[in-house]
């Protein structure tokens, strides 16, 4: 037993042991209580937690605590807190772990305070509205794990000190406005699995660093503005699961390293500039499921492992410029549900083996060169919900087992070359909601089935073959909003039940053969906004209810058969922009109810019997652009109140009574670009300051009117005018020839200029000349038959010696050498001096018939000789072009044609002076890679312009009309300002009526007319189908031919426009600049026609260019040459 001293040292101890325990549990409880109340008040200061009165905040909603009763999370994730994150007084958690306050509406910035909270391992403010930058106190958080900020306005760059967290795994900062580089020092956070910085405006390269965090499972830097290559290095994630690059401007080609991410689910690398071609080793990525490289510049083969990668469901290519025929490995990758290989260049036939595809739900093809039928077994695709393989070449007729899809919603079949009827089984996809087959070759009627697709919201059969009357079922199509059936060949009356298809708001009927008279129910589509009817058969009178569709803005009945007056409901309709009734026959007089219209753009009543005055409330219409009332009947003068249209860009008001003088008002119409007040009575003066205004006036037409008063000489004289047949009288103001020819002026009996045949001299020798002849009569008849022998000797001898003077002369004094000279004095021997005697160093080209060279005068001023070669001189061929070249240019003046200074056309000194053009000729400038990209689109578009302005004026300015015959790039030569300057009239000639039209055949070799070939007659629609090469060829960057003989074959239809464009332009350009490309290439097509009298005539073509900037009715890079082919123009000149 032990001893009783023993077992009371044992008690002592025991007893003193536990006496120290209560007085240290004492000693810490004190501070321990005032740390717990600390963390209790600072809850109690946010506006969650300030109504809690309980003691133990361990108890709150969204609080964890620890066994001693410290805060270590707080967890709010509802949208009920509202405040700055500043309220919390971070320094009294000194134990707080996490701290997550996701989507709680909290706002300002992250206090600095937060990196006192030492034991955080979890931050997570995702999804609420802070602002500001990242304090670097974070960077004392080095215990802390996960890191998410996402879904903030943050800004400012990452910093750099992110890099001292050596224990985070996930760094979250996506969805922000962060800036700046991506920090090198992030490559030092080795156990980083999530990296997210999505959805910022961060910039730079990706740093190399990044591909040492082998332990990386997701890499998110998409939707940035990254930049430069993808590194080979990043061969290195091989525990990537999931990589997103999409969104950047990341260049250069894939590495071949993709390869070794064997473990990736997801690859995204689309929306960049990715360039080459797709790696072979990307089949290593066997456990891939979803995969886009969309949207970049990948060319060559869609590579045949694609079909390793067998768990794939989501494969996008589209929008690249790949090539080749779709490997059949890809139709064994059945659990896909997704294929998108549409805007691209691939060819070949569609395999029968896509049927393999069971699972797939949207499958695209669209705009790439796929030929031959569509296959029987698409019918075995039942899960699609979308089909789109529109503009292709796909031939033959849609396959009957197409009805079996029947989960499809959309299918989009437009732009290619089927043919046959359109399949009964259509009515078995009761789910479709957009069904669109126009532009192809389809005939026969609309199936009566196709009227059960009551889900439909988009029926688009417009541009095929298509014919019979339209079907009154298709009042079944309740859900319908877009129904297009124009340019096809249907007839018969429209069904009154078109008015229960009350949710339409376009419709487009167009260009058929509809007749009969517009029925009333039409007046129940209250949602319309674009209606069209135009060029049809249609009768009877402008429905009145109409005026029930107060939300259209686009109305059109042109070229019908309408008659009865311009209804004043029309008025109703305040939210039009375009409203077109021209070539119609209706009466009456226009309702000044029309003044309600402001949102008007473009009105045009042209071609009609309206009667009665213009009424003043049309000049409220203070958006009007164009206003075309010509052709009708109209009387009184034009309303003062005019100068409220300051929109206005075209005014024809031609062939109509109206009278009156031209209002000075007009001064404020800074935007006229078309001005045609011909055929009417005007009288008065022409307002002498107020068109000196008109900057951008391009065509000014006030003809056969009875307008008085001098020319005035502040007229904009940069435009084409025609003042003929009036009684305006005095001197032509100088300047004026620069655009204009007699022409312009001819009937004008007191019109006189000293300088042009033609008008009466000014000259007061005219009178005396008269009086030497009136006494020369009244000499004796005998004397006059005496003199006549001795006159006809020494007139033919002085004749002889002025032509050898005027022809060639050669003073040291700087005598003029030519018989007309529009520049000064330029003298012979200056130019000998200034070419060595025509060496050869001097010469820059050849010519047809003589060589080119360039010349400085002491002056400093530089120009261009035509010098014809002694032996080609001996030739009469090449003698009479030269000749011919400088008697047509001494009777042209235009700024878009090559000014003549002067010539000398002795048989030993035989040359013609030009201003020098700087940048050479249109051939050499798009023939080079260099100065064809500095030829943007907008400059090809004006050069265009300047061409069509040429040729216009000489085919309809000149007296007699003027034919090029031989219009190519070559003869186009463009000033410092990039304008055209027509060039080379050694074979023009004018169209004399009383010569023969009969030539040999001359001109360039793929620009002559092809009717020229077996006519042999000359007119000006020779020079208009070279302006339609010459266009193509300004386009494409090279010579149209194989186009030109494309279009004349079935495959035009599949022609895109986007794939004819000059591929060394940026292919991205702007709205106005499309419109403009659209419109020329269209002009280009029509010039093209066969038929020469189908061409347009060059002034409608210049005039067309002048005014039309239609808006494009779908986007820029689905318009094919077959729908510009047979797009209709409205022409503004009617004459």
């Amino acid at each position: 037993m032990p001893s009783s001293v023993s077992i009371s040292l044992v008690i002592f101890v025991w007893i003193t042991t536990i006496i120290i325990i209560n007085h240290a549990s004492t000693t810490v409880a004190k501070p321990q209580s005032s740390s717990l109340a600390q963390e209790s008040k600072a809850l109690n200061q946010t506006q969650r937690w300030h109504e809690k009165i309980t003691s133990s905040p361990c108890k709150w909603d969204g609080i964890v605590c620890n066994h001693g009763g410290s805060v270590i999370e707080i967890n709010i994730n509802k949208r009920e807190y509202y405040g700055p994150l500043s309220d919390f007084n971070f320094s009294s958690f000194p134990n707080l772990v996490r701290f997550k306050l996701v989507g709680v509406w909290l706002y300002g910035d992250i206090p600095p305070e937060i990196g006192s909270v030492s034991k955080l391992t979890h931050l997570n403010l995702s999804r609420n509205s802070l602002s500001g930058e990242l304090p670097l106190s974070l960077a004392k958080l080095t215990q802390l794990e996960k890191l998410d900020i996402s879904f903030n306005e943050m800004s400012g760059p990452i910093p750099l000190e992110l890099g001292n967290l050596r224990s985070l795994v996930e760094l979250y900062l996506g969805g922000n406005y962060f800036n700046g580089t991506i920090p090198s020092t992030l490559g030092l956070l080795t156990c980083l699995t999530h990296l997210d910085l999505h959805s910022n405006q961060i910039n730079g390269t990706i740093p190399f660093e990044i591909y040492n965090l082998k332990n990386l499972k997701a890499l998110h830097f998409d939707d940035n503005s990254l930049f430069g290559p993808i590194s080979s290095k990043i061969g290195n994630l091989k525990n990537v699961v999931s990589l997103n690059f999409s969104h950047n401007l990341l260049i250069g080609p894939l590495p071949h390293t993709l390869g070794c991410l064997t473990n990736l689910t997801l690859l995204s690398l689309d929306s960049n500039q990715i360039n080459g071609s797709i790696p072979l080793e990307i089949g290593n990525m066997r456990k891939l499921r979803h995969l886009y490289l969309h949207n970049n510049h990948l060319t060559g083969k869609i590579p045949s492992t694609l079909g390793n990668l067998t768990c794939l469901t989501h494969l996008d290519l589209h929008s690249n410029q790949i090539s080749g025929t779709i490997p059949s490995e890809i139709y064994n990758l059945k659990n896909l549900m997704a294929l998108h290989f549409d805007e691209n260049n691939l060819s070949g036939p569609i395999s029968s083996k896509i049927g393999n595809l069971k699972n797939v739900v949207s499958l695209s093809l669209s705009r790439n060169l796929l030929i031959g039928p569509l296959p029987h077994t698409l019918g075995c695709l039942t899960n699609l919900t979308l089909l789109s393989l529109d503009s292709n070449q796909i031939n033959g007729s849609i396959p009957l087992e197409i009805g079996n899809m029947r989960k499809l919603r959309h299918l989009n079949l437009h732009n290619n070359c089927l043919t046959g009827k359109i399949p009964s089984t259509l009515g078995l996809l009761t789910c479709l909601t957009h069904l669109d087959l126009h532009s192809n070759q389809i005939n026969g009627t609309i199936p009566s089935e196709v009227y059960n697709l009551t889900n439909l919201m988009a029926l688009h059969f417009d541009n095929n073959n298509l014919f019979g009357p339209i079907s009154s079922k298709i009042g079944n199509l309740k859900n319908v909003v877009s129904l297009n059936l124009s340019h096809n060949l249907l007839i018969g009356p429209l069904p009154h039940t078109l008015g229960c298809l009350t949710n339409l708001t376009l419709l487009s009927l167009g260009s058929n053969q509809i007749n009969g008279s517009i029925p009333l129910e039409i007046g129940n589509m209250r949602k319309l906004r674009h209606l069209d009817l135009h060029n049809n058969s249609l009768t009877g009178l402008i429905p009145s209810t109409l005026g029930n569709l107060t939300k259209l803005d686009f109305l059109n009945l042109s070229v019908n058969n309408l008659v009865g007056k311009i209804p004043p409901y029309v008025g109703h309709l305040t939210n039009l922009r375009y409203l077109d009734i021209h070539s119609n026959q209706i009466n009456g007089s226009i309702n000044p109810t029309m003044g309600d219209l402001q949102f008007m753009q473009k009105l045009d009543l042209s071609n009609n019997y309206i009667s009665g005055i213009i009424p003043h409330e049309l000049t409220q219409l203070i958006r009007l652009e164009y206003l075309n009332l010509s052709l009708n009947k109209l009387s009184g003068e034009i309303v003062s109140d005019i100068y409220n249209l300051i929109n206005l860009s075209v005014l024809d008001l031609s062939h109509n009574n109206l009278s009156g003088s031209i209002p000075p008002e007009v001064i404020y119409l800074y935007n006229l670009t078309i001005v045609d007040l011909s055929h009417n009575l005007f009288s008065g003066n022409i307002p002498l300051d107020e068109l000196a205004h008109f900057k951008n006036l391009r065509h000014l037409d006030l003809s056969s009117n009875t307008l008085t008063g001098h020319i005035p000489s502040t007229l904009a004289f940069q435009c084409q005018i025609n003042l003929s047949y009036n009684c305006f009288e005095g001197p032509i103001p100088h300047g004026f020839w620069r655009n204009n020819t007699l022409k312009s002026v001819m009937g004008n009996k007191n019109l006189c200029n000293d300088h042009i045949s033609g008008i009466s001299h000014f000259s007061t020798r005219i009178k005396k000349f008269s009086k030497l002849i009136k006494i020369i009569i009244l000499a004796p008849v005998i004397l006059s038959f005496l003199l006549l022998g001795v006159g006809i000797v020494f007139l033919s001898r002085r004749k002889v010696i002025r032509n050898d003077q005027n022809e060639c002369k050669a003073t040291r004094n700087g005598n003029l050498f030519s018989i007309w000279n529009y520049d000064g004095n330029i003298a012979f021997e200056d130019i000998i001096t200034a070419t060595e005697d025509f060496d050869i160093r001097y010469c820059i080209g050849t010519g047809g018939y003589g060589s080119v060279y360039k010349a400085t005068l002491p002056s400093g001023k530089v120009i261009a000789l035509k010098k014809l070669h002694r032996l080609e001189s001996q030739e009469p061929a090449f003698d009479k072009s030269f000749r011919n070249e400088a008697k047509v240019l001494s009777e042209v003046r235009h700024r878009n044609i090559v000014k003549l200074y002067g010539f000398c056309l002795h048989n030993r000194c035989m040359f013609l002076v030009y201003e020098y053009i700087e940048r050479g000729s249109l051939f050499y400038a798009i023939s080079n890679d260099v100065e064809a990209k500095e030829l943007n689109w907008k400059k090809r578009v004006n050069i265009i312009k300047g061409i069509a302005n040429a040729l216009s004026y000489l085919h309809h300015d000149c007296i007699p009309t003027i034919v090029h015959r031989d219009l190519t790039t070559s003869n186009i030569l463009l000033n410092s300002e990039f304008e055209a300057i027509v060039a080379d009239f050694g074979i023009a000639r004018p169209l004399n009526p009383d010569s023969s039209k009969f030539t040999t055949l001359a001109g360039t070799c793929g620009y002559i007319a092809p009717e020229l070939a077996y006519t042999m007659v000359v007119n000006e629609k020779c020079d208009v189908y070279s302006f339609g090469v010459v266009v193509l060829e300004i386009i494409m960057g090279r010579h149209p031919g194989e186009l030109i003989s494309s279009l004349a074959s079935s495959s035009a239809r599949h022609i895109m426009l986007k794939d004819v464009l000059d591929p060394r332009l940026s292919p991205h350009i702007n709205q106005t600049i499309a419109q403009n490309v659209v419109l020329v290439v269209t002009l280009a097509l029509a010039c093209l026609r066969s038929y020469p009298k189908s061409r347009p005539t060059m002034k409608h073509v210049s005039q067309e260019i002048l005014v039309r900037k239609p808006p494009l009715l779908k986007p820029f890079y689905e318009i094919s040459m077959w729908e510009l082919m047979n797009q209709e123009i409205y022409l503004v000149d009617k004459n």
